[in-house]
This record gives structure tokens, C-alpha cells and sequence, in this order.
């Protein structure tokens, strides 16, 4: 009888350990009884409010989908995140998806995860590798196109579009290496350069915040006095760092220096509304819903184009109170 009790007692807590681990795992079953997919996603931080949008997208769709996330901030360091990929690899989940910190240095571990035979979706960035297999479809913006529209705008319906005078004008790039501040630098000058009064004189890093947005900006300021006509900025954050150094220096941000920025974030309407910013590129961070269906069709084999492309739009400060309310982010 001893032996019997001692038997059950083993067993009862057997079963409340491996009760405990389903728990800790989130290993619930999706609809109809199956397993839940389980998809490892690395974020590239939480360094603007756009970042911030764009994880609460992903993670408020795969939580409606069934499907069990498993989530990483890299902290914008490429380390981290080749580092959260191989824990994936090891854990051996069913699906990967990043927003790579920058574009070059993913082909080892990329090629890890085809060896396990696990797909590997790309979110909001692109990566340069040798091998396009390595990876299934990329969702997310044109940050060429993006360039081109701040562009466009600057050319064609800003106040300086007419003139002799030189255009003097200040570039606030995104992260380095990274694939929007590359490819919207790359847009941006294709425009400009149809138009030889408009020059780029001075273009540094901010790294996608509002600190150093502020902190470069200050330098720019110290470097070029009241000579600068026109901000283009790679994101909202920055430009908004930038808007406070330019007013700390006793100039108006959106009359003395025209202000242009990319994201199109709730603070960039504020912004727009206030007559601090002119314009704003959208940038659409809602990627969760395509995710969902991009994993889905891998999972159930169907073939997906390389490319996702989401529909975006530019806002002028014109534009902005009307628009503001129907902001989701």
C-alpha cells in the first residue's frame, strides 16, 4: 500500500510539472485541437514610436491566430539578434521572423535555419545575401519610394520649388547599414539631384532617435548657423529631436528651415498641426495582419512573391488636423 501511494504521488507530480511547462510555454492548442504554430520573432528594439506600433501589430495578430510567439528585443544590436535566431534554431520553432537591425552579416545564420528546415520571414527590412532562398517573402515598405516621395515634395509643392537660389539642406539618416536609411538617402537624392539648386550639405546618423535627432541637429546648427533651408529627416523621432534644437537655436522649424521626415506617427501630426513640421512620409508599421497570413501560407505550402509592398500615403501639415483623428499609430 505504501508502494502504491508512493507511486501515485510520483506520478501526480509528474503531471503538475509537465502541467507547469505547457504553461510557461504557452503551449495551448489552436483551433480545432492542433498545435499551435510557433514562431520565433526578433524585433530590431524600441527606439521610436513607430517600432513601438509595429511590435504591438505582431504581437496583437499572432495572439487572434493561434499562434504561439516567441519574442526577443535585440536592442538595436546585430549580436543580439543573430543571437535570439540560433536560440529559435535551437528551439526548434516552426517559423522565424525579423526586422533586421542592418542589412549585411545575416548569411551564416540564415543558412543555420535553412539546414533545420525552418522558413525565414523578413519584416519592415531587407537583408543582402548571396542566396535569396535563404528567406521566403520580405513584408514591408519602399524605403526607396519613400526617399523619392519627400523628395518630390520638396521639388515640386514646397515653398522653395521656385527660385534661383541655392537650397541648402541637412540629412538626419537613419541607423547605418540599415536598409531604410540606405535606400531612403538613395530616393531622396535621385529626386533632388533632377534640380541643381537643391544640395545635401551636410548628412550624419541620428540612429532613429529623438536624443540624437536633437544631438546632430545641434551640430548641424553650430556648424551652419542660419544657412540651412531644409531638414530632411529619415524618421518622425529624429525630426522631432531636431524641431527642439532648432528652436533652442531661436529659429522656426517649418518657416525658417523647412522640416521633412518620414513615418508618419501620431507625434509628426502633432507636430504638423503645431507649424513645426511640413510634411511627413507614411511609413505603415501595421505588418501583424500580413505576417499572420504570410506564416499561414508557408505553413500550409503555398507560394508567396518575394516582395510584400504595403500601400502608403504623405501628409502635409495642411492635411494634418483633418487627418489626425483616424490615426491608429
Amino acid at each position: 500500500m505504501k508502494q502504491y501511494l508512493a507511486l501515485a504521488a510520483m506520478c501526480l507530480m509528474a503531471t503538475l510539472a509537465a502541467c507547469s511547462l505547457t504553461a510557461c510555454s504557452g503551449g495551448d492548442k489552436a483551433a480545432g485541437g492542433a498545435d499551435p504554430i510557433v514562431l520565433g520573432f526578433s524585433q530590431v528594439g524600441a527606439e521610436s514610436e513607430w517600432r513601438t506600433a509595429n511590435t504591438e501589430s505582431i504581437k496583437s495578430a499572432v495572439q487572434g491566430a493561434g499562434i504561439q510567439l516567441r519574442f526577443s528585443d535585440a536592442q538595436q544590436k546585430q549580436e543580439n539578434q543573430i543571437k535570439a535566431l540560433r536560440s529559435f534554431i535551437a528551439q526548434r520553432v516552426d517559423v522565424i521572423a525579423f526586422s533586421p537591425v542592418v542589412e549585411s552579416g545575416w548569411e551564416t545564420v540564415l543558412r543555420e535555419a535553412k539546414a533545420a528546415n525552418i522558413p525565414v520571414i523578413l519584416t519592415d527590412r531587407a537583408v543582402k545575401v548571396t542566396d535569396d532562398s535563404l528567406y521566403v517573402t520580405l513584408i514591408g515598405s519602399d524605403f526607396v519610394e519613400e526617399g523619392r516621395k519627400a523628395g518630390r515634395w520638396l521639388l515640386e509643392q514646397s515653398p522653395l520649388k521656385d527660385g534661383t537660389e541655392p537650397v541648402r539642406i541637412v540629412e538626419l539618416q537613419g541607423t547605418v547599414g540599415s536598409a531604410p536609411a540606405i535606400d531612403r538617402m538613395e530616393g531622396f537624392k535621385e529626386i533632388i539631384a533632377k534640380n541643381p539648386r537643391f544640395q545635401v550639405v551636410r548628412s550624419q546618423s541620428g540612429d532613429f532617435t529623438r536624443a540624437k535627432g536633437k544631438e546632430v541637429m545641434e551640430a548641424f546648427l553650430k556648424s551652419e548657423g542660419s544657412n540651412i533651408d531644409v531638414l530632411f529627416a529619415h524618421n518622425d523621432d529624429m525630426a522631432i529631436g531636431a524641431i527642439q534644437a532648432i528652436e533652442e537655436a531661436g529659429l522656426k522649424p517649418g518657416e525658417d528651415i523647412l522640416v521633412i521626415s518620414i513615418d508618419a506617427v501620431r507625434g509628426a501630426f502633432e507636430a504638423m498641426m503645431a507649424g513645426k513640421l511640413n510634411v511627413t512620409v507614411e511609413c505603415n508599421p501595421l505588418l501583424g495582419p500580413q505576417l499572420v497570413d504570410a506564416i499561414k501560407a508557408v505553413r500550409e505550402g503555398r507560394p508567396l512573391p518575394k516582395r510584400i509592398v504595403v500601400e502608403e500615403s504623405v501628409f502635409t501639415r495642411e492635411q494634418a488636423a483633418q487627418v489626425f483623428p483616424t490615426r491608429r499609430y
